[in-house]
């Protein structure tokens, strides 16, 4: 089988030569077309934490927002911890 598709692609040099440059262009072609907007993020891993809770901003400071903070500082291969409270 092997032999004959050698054979075959012997004889008839042109005609493969022209299927690979076809190929070649329409991949080309394709590669242009696929619309690429997505690079990728190199930085750090970021866990982002959302909560509502109705109470005054110091109440959240204090039993939220510094305990995670200070619970993050002792997980292994923790390069920074940032703590930041939103408030309004």
């Amino acid at each position: 089988m092997i032999e004959r598709l050698i054979e075959f692609s012997a004889r008839r040099r042109g005609m493969v030569i022209g299927l690979v440059l076809a190929f070649a262009t329409w991949g080309a072609w394709s590669m242009r077309q696929v619309p690429l907007d997505v690079l990728p993020d190199l930085s750090d891993t970021q866990v982002i934490l959302y909560s509502r809770w109705d109470r005054s901003p110091d109440l959240i400071e204090e039993q939220l927002t510094y305990p995670i903070v200070t619970a993050m500082l002792g997980a292994p291969k923790v390069k920074a911890v940032r703590g930041i409270s939103d408030f309004g």
